[in-house]
């Protein structure tokens, strides 16, 4: 079960900072490619240390092979592995994404569950991932908490948390709950494309003038 959360008004600040960020990604959303919540769940286990673009190439080639739950629980990992490959960690990977498919298959009918903590109970699958496919293929208001979002977060001020699921905490505590998924993508928009892990582009950032990091101290998920 989640920790219940005490949520507090969004500061004008951190309402400031969310309307640049809008502002400058407006496409902020989703870029794994996918047709169902089942597709998702398989990427988001995939894009763990790896880009999305990556995981789209491998993706668009996996589901060929393998489609649904059915057919991810009965896979030959050996074959798994090899179409997977190139994603990295791909024995985790691949064990993780069977064992989900079984759970799902054997204990809700071949459909991805669309509660959190039903999510949670798939094995092979954590609160970052859960997260994900609750936001983006169920519509909830949720926050997953990557390396983008951690670092961001940190440098933002928005969290010191030692662990994602502190960050996970401390901006559901910042944040106003509508505005959860929307900051999850911006904040990976922007740790992306403009606050880098080792050269944060700071002279082109919106946000720079509100950033608590001056100079930027290296920080990165532990």
């Amino acid at each position: 079960m989640e920790k219940e959360t005490v949520h507090k008004k969004e500061s004008p600040r951190t309402r400031l900072i969310l309307e640049q960020l809008t502002q400058t990604y407006p496409q902020a959303e989703c870029e794994l490619e996918y047709d169902n919540p089942f597709h998702l769940l398989v990427s988001v286990i995939l894009s763990a240390q790896c880009t999305d673009k990556r995981v789209n190439e491998v993706t668009k080639e996996l589901f060929k092979v393998y489609d649904t739950p059915e057919d991810f629980a009965n896979a030959d990992i050996d074959t798994l592995q090899r179409l997977i490959f190139s994603c990295g960690f791909y024995r985790n990977k691949s064990a993780n994404i069977i064992a989900a498919a079984r759970d799902i298959v054997a204990r809700f009918n071949g459909k991805v569950p669309s509660s959190f903590d039903e999510l949670l109970t798939l094995k092979g699958v954590g609160r970052k991932t859960a997260n994900v496919v609750m936001a983006v293929a169920f519509g909830g208001n949720n926050i997953a908490v990557d390396t983008h979002v951690f670092r961001v977060s940190h440098r933002l001020g928005f969290s010191n948390g030692k662990t994602p699921f502190d960050v996970e905490k401390d901006l559901m505590a910042v944040l106003d709950p509508s505005d959860y998924s929307r900051a999850h993508h911006l904040l990976i928009f922007h740790g992306r494309y403009c606050c880098k892990s080792q050269r944060p582009l700071c002279e082109k950032c919106p946000v720079a003038a509100l950033c608590s990091a001056a100079p930027h101290a290296e920080i990165t998920q532990k």
